[in-house]
């Protein structure tokens, strides 16, 4: 007997190592990516991405995560490339059929293994930051046009993604009423720390900003002048925002909106003649990282022999946006006001998927349960010794997302006199170009000490 659970303990060890590395069958994906995640928040740019992970997330996660590393350490082409290999892999993700045999085999490891087996899809907000980053890599080489066909692609791909969300959801329910194990989803629902939903949780009013200046600088106003409206939704009180759809009304003379913006936020000033626009997108910190949470649960069978479960489920902890000193232009320190919050984006998105995830989690208790009685049969105590041991070491969460995004977005942004303006912050600087009448876009990426930025001039206002 003890030949024979051994023997099965170790095909299904093996079953699950070939579609899983060591990494997601024993650890889990926030454990590798802890040291290029502590390097960033530093800013030790270089150091990050000489310490990313070399065993595989997949095509999709390890482009977006050596992406947008490389984006941030100016290594432009590379990070351009990474980019547009994560989303080649989307691509082909997307237009093969969801039943797949290789993937089913994948979902059935995952009943025996952990969630780390299941290949990683990822979010609607992920998605959409891909595509931003993709357009971010086009404007700073001057290719508008490029930019415009990324942050287009960015809506329709976010919402490709919540229906196959939906549909998964769907099929974790009906499999709940089969099994019968409802209550027990409950019960661990109302224990897990959970996060708040807001809309800016849900919509990237980040993205929504950038595209409303892109149209603009490609003199699509109306296209401009609904992302800006999306991003006031999102961020209402974010006076940037408020006065950039303030201003475009008035321009385009859409009189019911004006009379509701006016009454709150005033009316539109005009720049001077020999002033330009600048608009600064100010990335900060780290987004944080899904962390490790459990719960025990203890099953016995009815010759008393039983084993401790853990359910391992992927959370958030509380974390604070990071505090930095403002940017200065020229001599005045810049009041910019966030757009968006990273870390309640992934929270959301974590939240509308837990349900899913506990349902796998339950179905593989009992399935790892079974495995275990199995291997007990006929007082083969060893057996059951060697299955808790396989049970409590795969039992590993599903931490996988995209962890090297910015923890937060601020905009700011400006009418000031045309010439050669400078950016400053903790003693390093950037020269911007402002012409009168024209936009100059500036993105900056804070971290730790550290700072990345640089600017282009964009079309007509």
């Amino acid at each position: 007997m003890l030949k024979k659970a051994a023997t099965v303990l170790l095909s299904l060890t093996l079953a699950a190592c070939a579609n899983l590395s060591a990494q997601g069958l024993f650890s889990h994906y926030s454990a590798a990516m802890a040291p290029t995640h502590t390097a960033l928040e530093q800013g030790r740019y270089e150091s990050a991405i000489e310490s990313l992970p070399t065993a595989p997330a997949g095509p999709i996660l390890d482009g977006m995560e050596q992406g947008r590393t490389r984006f941030i350490a100016q290594q432009y082409p590379a990070s351009f490339s990474a980019f547009q290999g994560a989303d080649i892999a989307v691509k082909e993700q997307q237009s093969k059929a969801i039943i797949q045999v290789s993937e089913g085999f994948n979902q059935a490891g995952a009943i025996l293994t952990n969630d780390n087996m299941i290949t990683y899809q990822p979010t609607d907000y992920e998605l959409g930051f891909l595509h931003l980053y993709l357009a971010l890599n086009y404007v700073q080489q001057h290719k508008l046009e490029g930019a415009l066909v990324e942050v287009r692609r960015a809506n329709m791909v976010q919402e490709a993604a919540r229906k196959i969300r939906e549909k998964e959801l769907a099929s974790a329910e009906k499999a709940v009423k089969k099994k019968g194990i409802s209550d027990n989803i409950g019960a661990v629902l109302a224990r897990y720390p959970d996060a708040g939903t807001t809309l800016s949780a849900v919509q990237n009013g980040y993205l929504f900003f950038l595209s409303g200046v892109l149209y603009e600088a490609d003199g699509d106003l109306n296209g401009a002048y609904i992302d800006f409206k999306r991003a006031l939704a999102v961020a209402p009180n974010n006076i940037y925002v408020a006065q950039t759809v303030l201003r475009l009304a008035t321009r385009l003379q859409m009189r019911d909106d004006l009379q509701t913006l006016e009454a709150r936020y005033g009316k539109y000033q005009k720049p001077a003649k020999n002033e330009g626009r600048v608009v600064i997108f100010d990335e900060q910190g780290v987004v944080a990282a899904r962390d490790n949470w459990r719960l025990p649960l203890y099953l016995s069978d009815s010759r008393g022999q039983g084993a401790i479960y853990n359910l391992a489920l992927p959370y958030y902890r509380n974390v604070t946006l990071p505090r930095l000193s403002p940017l200065k232009l020229g001599n005045n320190s810049l009041n910019s006001e966030q757009v968006a919050n990273v870390n309640s984006m992934a929270q959301q998105s974590l939240s509308e998927g837990l349900p899913a995830i506990v349902v796998r989690q339950a179905l593989r208790v009992l399935a790892k349960d079974e495995v275990r009685r199995t291997a007990a049969k006929n007082g083969d105590d060893v057996g059951n010794v060697l299955a808790n041991i396989f049970n409590t070491l795969t039992e590993q969460p599903d931490t996988r997302s995209w962890q090297t995004l910015p923890a937060a977005i601020n905009i700011y942004q400006d009418d000031v006199k045309a010439g050669t303006q400078t950016l400053s912050w903790n003693g390093q600087q950037l020269d911007v170009e402002v012409k009168a009448g024209r936009t100059t876009m500036v993105w900056v990426s804070r971290q730790g000490n550290q700072v990345s930025w640089w600017s282009v001039l964009l079309g007509a206002n």
